[in-house]
């Protein structure tokens, strides 16, 4: 049974690639947490940093929320005395504002939480400063969490995914078999399920491999602003026979590729940024196992 988990799926794409190739992929690849430009400005709620805006956005800010000013540490919102459903509300009122304004787009009326700017591993339970539209997260540089699944074959191969025409970022790109935000109220492990039910089809792991392969936190700036995001990263070993198919509407096709032509399409950079650093991270879990 264990040499038989330790030559499926991650190791086995790993071990069909020659010694160079796998040390260039786990070696050489981009970082994942970029530093972000000089101008931009942090902004905060009272002694909480909520994210990086650009000078702009930070103008936007003040005129937008009440009690929200610029002072020499940055652009501060003076929303600490008030709840978190009215910081939600308030927060969410001036989203609607920027999309009104035609500023913020990829509206998605679904809701993130932000607990603190150094938040590795979300927990429902405990209380958020707040919760407002997702869409509002790169555009207020708030973080966020996500989780992504590499989807591999016992042999090596790889299920990937093309987003749809229709989604608001990164349409068309090629994506892990699953990856979607945390919303508000869900753990990851929920989002975990409800992800692979609603866009890979699978609503039952009885007969895969699913194995946790820690976090990495991306940021980067994106066209709706500053991206920063904790990705929560499984590696899933499907059944030979199975086949992902879509539900939700968020993806176009799956790819089945064997490692060396998912090397080339990650070098040609057709798939997402994210999608990128989750398969490096996956990969990275389990490199030790390989020789």
């Amino acid at each position: 049974m264990m040499q038989r988990v330790l030559h499926s799926g991650p190791h086995g794409f790993l071990s069909a690639l020659d010694a160079d190739t796998r040390q260039r992929l786990l070696g050489t690849q981009e970082a994942a947490s970029q530093p972000p430009p000089p101008e931009y400005l942090t902004w905060w709620c009272d002694e909480e940093p909520m994210g990086l805006v650009s000078p702009a956005r930070a103008d936007w800010l003040t005129q937008q929320l009440p009690h929200c000013s610029h002072q020499p540490k940055g652009c501060v919102w003076h929303g600490g005395p008030l709840s978190r459903a009215q910081r939600s509300e308030v927060l969410q009122t001036a989203l609607e504002a920027a999309r009104t304004q035609g500023l913020l787009t990829g509206w998605r009326n679904e809701r993130f939480s932000f607990w603190h700017s150094h938040c590795l591993q979300p927990d429902p339970r405990a209380d958020a400063l707040l919760d407002v539209e997702r869409a509002g997260f790169r555009f207020l540089g708030i973080l966020s969490h996500a989780v992504h699944v590499n989807g591999f074959l016992p042999d090596g191969r790889v299920w990937i995914a093309r987003r749809a025409l229709s989604k608001a970022t990164d349409p068309g790109m090629l994506d892990n078999v699953t990856a979607g935000g945390l919303p508000a109220g869900e753990t990851v492990q929920k989002c975990l399920q409800r992800e692979l039910a609603e866009e890979a089809g699978l609503h039952s792991l009885q007969g895969h491999l699913l194995q946790a392969a820690g976090s990495i936190r991306t940021s980067r700036v994106e066209a709706q602003g500053w991206h920063d995001e904790v990705l929560h990263v499984f590696n899933l070993t499907l059944a030979p026979d199975f086949v992902p198919h879509n539900t939700d509407g968020e993806v176009s096709e799956f790819l089945c590729l064997p490692p060396f032509a998912l090397v080339q399409r990650l070098q040609a950079g057709e798939l997402t940024a994210d999608a990128t650093h989750a398969l490096h991270q996956g990969l990275r879990a389990v490199a030790s196992d390989v020789s």
